[in-house]
């Protein structure tokens, strides 16, 4: 058989056919608005509260009450750009996490900590705040409205005593701060989460060569604490009385007129640490909630 004749019309309008497709395809490419990564505006809408970026000095300062170490877990509460979460991972090296309910921004905020060489370190979900559970967490970080604060206390105070907490702007209400940050007419407020002591408790602790007992009652409002102790028929106030997290220490005269200083650790319904007398003497100190 002799080679096939190519018909050079038959090429040229299929030729000029396939042009066109590709011609129509560019001009459809072009005509496509391009899709653009995401960008926040202050103000925009959220869940419950209108987006507002905390200053990076006040983010700075926030971690730096909290006195963050690469040992913490630190957790932001509605973490919007993810700029708190990031500089805990980058500038503390500690594990952080943001939990935001703006999918747009977590994807944003996954981003920016890539680009910054946290992405192992810093991590982003999708989440309500008042579902999602933080309780592992040793700092916790928001910038959100009073009544959200308020919301969350309950939940907060039955994390694990010494938790810190830190807040931009807002209090919450009757629990008194640890401190105050004043920054350019914004506030940072610092708490520690403090042990439940509230209660009776069976106090043991040595006098000389003798070991003693006594009743002790406490009354907290949050870390702040006061009680007294019972010395035969006499209830004697407590002096100086401290609750921070889990750290406990108070002061009383006993029956012979000898101050008695006791410092310990408060382990959910036990206490326990070391009692100074006056003479210099040392002892340890025990307590049982009863």
């Amino acid at each position: 058989m002799g080679r096939p004749i190519l018909n050079v019309h038959t090429l040229s309008r299929g030729a000029a056919a396939l042009l066109m497709v590709l011609a129509a395809a560019v001009v459809t490419a072009q005509s496509k608005p391009q899709e653009k990564d995401f960008q926040p505006h202050v103000g925009q809408a959220g869940k419950d509260v209108i987006w507002v970026p905390t200053p990076e000095l006040l983010v700075d300062r926030m971690l730096t009450m909290a006195q963050t170490t690469s040992q913490d877990f630190v957790v932001d509460l509605g973490s919007g750009d993810g700029r708190t979460v990031i500089t805990a991972a980058k500038k503390y090296g500690a594990k952080a996490l943001g939990v935001e309910f703006n999918p747009d921004m977590v994807e944003l905020s996954r981003r920016a900590a890539a680009k910054e060489g946290v992405a192992g370190k810093a991590d982003f979900v999708r989440g309500d705040i008042f579902e999602t559970d933080f309780s592992k967490a040793t700092v916790v970080t928001m910038y959100l409205l009073p009544t959200l604060n308020s919301k969350l206390r309950p939940k907060i105070l039955d994390m694990r005593p010494g938790t810190r907490v830190a807040s931009h702007q807002f209090d919450m209400e009757d629990w008194e701060p640890d401190e105050t940050t004043n920054y350019d007419g914004r506030r940072a407020y610092f708490w520690i989460v403090p042990a439940k002591v509230q209660g009776s408790w069976r106090l043991r602790y040595p006098a000389g060569n003798e070991s003693r007992e006594a009743n002790l009652t406490l009354e907290q409002r949050y870390q702040q604490v006061k009680g007294s102790v019972r010395l035969g028929e006499v209830s004697a106030g407590l002096r100086e009385p401290l609750l921070r997290g889990d750290a406990i220490g108070f002061a009383f005269v006993d029956q012979a007129g000898a101050r008695r200083d006791f410092v310990g650790r408060v382990n959910g319904n036990v206490m326990d640490g070391t009692v100074r007398a006056e003479n210099g003497a040392e002892g340890r100190w025990s307590a049982t909630r009863y």
